[in-house]
């Protein structure tokens, strides 16, 4: 028999239950109330890029891009380098770029960002934000941290919340006045983008800034797109979530991302856990509005998590290092983690971008075990002996004087938050915003023509490489293809398939292949364009 608590909680938990239950009914219902099509919420890659399924690059890497002794001189005597970028996801190549650029020999280089939704250029803003915040408002690890979980999880720490909330302000600031745009982050420039753009932006970072954590149940949402896409395999999804890692991930290279990293994001979407701490607040950056249609025509708008829930964010910094004692392996099995890899570059690319020179990892020191057998040596074990001796003669023989209350009009001192917000200078660098979708309109435009010197596709928006598009390209351009190595519902055939038409996609436009490209093991195809 239950006492009167014990029958209270007991009903309060089976009251709990059937909520549960009445409302992924519900949403069940909903979801098949309307005709959704192909990837908006049925396939695992979602409707929205979160992040890049390819490695990082250099754009700047001569073995990347053979074109560069080719690149025009702008008005201070500069070379200037033109980089096309098209729905990317991430802004993990401008960040590569910027951070290497000490590497090569001086130039101009502008990033021109093309992306399908406005969600993609906040993150853009908030992640550049935070590679150039100060060493006096945030130390390298910190932003490491920071970088690591907006980028990956769906949940955060409380204070990742807390810096999302106050930045959201700055930013707010920043799209609709150009002028403290200008001097906060002169790297962006935002004024290619519509009016009713800037105003899509402020309301998705006052929706970042409000501080209601329900307003956005991520867990929830994370769970209803898993049911979604896994339907009937819901109930045994841990086995296909071995499956995609065993006979997917690892078979197509990816063996340094380990299983328990993959399931847990694979089940919370929580995919970096640097430290231990508390990740429970909803990272408001994942979301974004759907339209959905129904069967009777209408169309409705929803916020949710639509993005991917099959691969993971591993991919962009994780699989590749100029480190290579993180690949380092034990009886067939790697010593470190995709996360490791993960942080180092990350850490990394910050380091560059601060101090202009190559980040070393940091040397281990001796572990205990090698220090208890090593001992301390009799005379240090003497002086150490003498100098507690004399410290407490000179404790015993000098009257301590009374502390100094503290002064009343003593201001307190600021939080390195609280500091006002400039970012790091950075010269010969900029990042412009384009109007989403605009690709066939830039050869419109005379001041696009023959301007990029290098083009990079994703495998998603390959299919704005047109002919028409090939007027913005300069003589001799490089053009980067996204393949789909690691789209893990491709099958090896499709994988194939894939990259012979983006290859006649590509001379259909004017270009020859500069290198060739195994589909089952490149990330990217590599062409070169000439009029």
């Amino acid at each position: 028999m239950f006492i009167n608590g014990d029958l209270a909680e007991h009903i309060s938990n089976i009251e709990k239950k059937r909520f549960q239950i009445f409302f992924y009914s519900l949403v069940v219902f909903t979801l098949t109330l309307f005709n959704v099509k192909r990837s908006k919420m049925t396939d695992g890659f979602g409707s929205i890029t979160w992040w890049g399924f390819s490695p990082v690059l250099d754009l700047q890497d001569k073995d990347l891009c053979s074109h560069l002794q080719n690149v025009q001189l702008g008005d201070g005597e500069l070379p200037e380098l033109n980089i096309l970028m098209v729905g990317a996801g991430d802004c993990r190549h401008i960040l590569k770029t910027l951070a290497h650029t000490y590497r090569w020999p001086r130039q101009k280089i502008n990033f021109y960002i093309l992306e399908a939704n406005m969600e993609c250029y906040a993150r853009h803003l908030l992640l550049l934000t935070i590679a150039l915040e100060s060493q006096n408002r945030m130390g390298l690890q910190e932003k490491t941290e920071l970088f690591m979980e907006l980028f990956g999880n769906t949940l955060v720490r409380q204070q990742t919340c807390e810096y999302l909330e106050s930045m959201s302000n700055e930013f707010i600031k920043m799209v609709t006045d150009f002028d403290h745009l200008e001097k906060k982050m002169p790297i962006i420039d935002m004024s290619s983008l519509k009016f009713k753009e800037r105003d899509f932006l402020e309301g998705i970072f006052k929706f970042w800034r409000n501080k209601d954590h329900q307003i956005f149940d991520v867990s929830k949402c994370w769970d209803l797109r898993l049911r979604q896409y896994l339907g009937t395999r819901y109930d045994a999804r841990n086995g296909v979530f071995d499956w995609d890692y065993n006979m997917k991930l690892v078979e197509r290279g990816a063996k340094i991302i380990h299983k328990s990293e993959y399931n847990r994001w694979r089940n919370t979407g929580v995919a970096f856990e640097i430290r231990e701490g508390n990740y429970e607040f909803p990272n408001k950056t994942l979301a974004s509005g759907l339209l959905l249609k129904t069967q009777d025509g209408d169309k409705v708008a929803r916020r949710g998590y639509w993005g991917d829930v099959l691969v993971g964010p591993f991919i962009a910094f994780g699989l590749e290092s100029e480190e290579k004692s993180f690949f380092k392996t034990y009886n067939g099995l790697h010593t470190k983690m995709a996360g490791d890899v993960t942080e180092f570059n990350i850490t990394s690319m910050l380091h560059e971008i601060l101090n202009k020179t190559k980040y070393e990892l940091p040397q281990m020191e001796d572990t205990k075990e090698e220090e208890e057998q090593k001992g301390p040596k009799l005379q240090e074990i003497r002086e150490e002996d003498e100098l507690e001796e004399e410290e407490e003669e000179d404790q015993n023989n000098v009257k301590q004087p009374e502390p100094e209350p503290p002064a009343a009009d003593a201001e307190t001192e600021q939080t390195p938050l609280e500091k006002e917000f400039v970012s790091v200078p950075v010269e010969n660098f900029k990042v412009h915003f384009l109007p989403l979708n605009c690709a066939q309109d830039l050869s419109k435009k005379s001041k696009y023509q023959k301007l990029f010197n290098i083009a990079y596709f994703s495998n998603s928006m390959v299919h704005h490489l047109t002919p028409e598009l090939a007027a913005t390209l300069a003589d001799k351009a490089s053009v980067i293809l996204e393949l789909t190595l690691y789209m893990l519902e491709l099958r090896p055939e499709n994988i194939k398939l894939f990259s012979e038409k983006v290859t006649n996609m590509a001379k259909a436009a004017g270009c020859e292949v500069a290198a060739p490209c195994n589909p089952e093991k490149d990330n990217f195809a590599r062409f070169t364009f000439s009029r």
